[in-house]
């Protein structure tokens, strides 16, 4: 048993960790949910990880995204991210994407080598054709929902997208989907009414930017992981 994941397998069984070990995860996405997400993957032994985001780090991701220091302001995401991985678990097997999941650029990814694909990206589009490429695959997916503009981390719930309410980015893919005919689909979202964010700091910068803090997408993102680790190591 390796003393990494010594205290893991403790947990989940040599058979748990053995799956983890040879499990495929895509996370789209790894701003203030998915870097945690990856976060929680690597250090509980997930064998191969894509990592898919087009975004460099700037100052204002300091408040909440795990691979923002400032020692990387200006740097990559996905490069900053391999780096931090690789540190942890110089035997997992990662591949990076600079570039933003579209539509457009879906056909760069061979989603058939996927184990299991997070969805933490920000469009609606782009969250749509992720889902509807995981169901042409028939790879398991987990969503997450709106994580800005709020500040209570325990109002996160697990539940499959026909059984949201609140959350207003939750209602519009509920909506899409249903539309689309697509079913089971397993989301992280927040039973918090959004807060409105300051609106003088809006206009300052012409942007409605969402308010963000430290303790909300940390959390959802490591539920996500949970997630997907409980149904790898149940998976037949």
């Amino acid at each position: 048993m390796s003393e990494q994941f010594s205290r893991t397998e403790l947990l989940i069984g040599k058979e748990g960790i053995e799956k983890l070990s040879k499990s495929h995860v895509a996370v789209f996405g790894i701003g203030g949910v998915g870097g945690y997400v990856v976060e929680a993957l690597i250090r509980s032994g997930i064998g191969a990880i894509d990592i898919i985001d087009n975004d460099t780090v700037c100052e204002s991701n300091i408040n909440r995204q795990i691979y923002a220091t400032t020692k990387t302001i200006g740097k990559n995401k996905v490069d900053v991210a391999k780096e931090r991985i690789l540190e942890i678990n110089p035997n997992i097997k990662v591949k990076t994407f600079q570039m933003f999941f579209t539509p457009q650029t879906a056909d760069e990814f061979d989603f058939s080598n996927y184990d299991y694909i997070v969805d933490a990206i920000d469009t609606v589009v782009g969250k749509l054709s992720l889902i509807e490429k995981a169901k042409e695959y028939e790879v398991p997916i987990i969503c997450s929902m709106g994580a800005g503009n709020k500040l209570d981390p325990t109002k996160f719930e697990v539940a499959d997208i026909s059984k949201t309410s609140v959350c207003p980015l939750a209602r519009v893919i509920r909506t899409e989907l249903k539309k689309r005919k697509i079913k089971d689909v397993k989301v992280v979202y927040s039973k918090e009414p959004p807060i409105k964010p300051n609106s003088t700091l809006n206009s300052q910068t012409n942007k409605q930017t969402p308010g963000s803090i430290a303790f909300v997408p940390s959390v959802a993102g490591l539920i996500i992981a949970g997630e997907v680790i409980k149904d790898i190591i149940s998976s037949n």
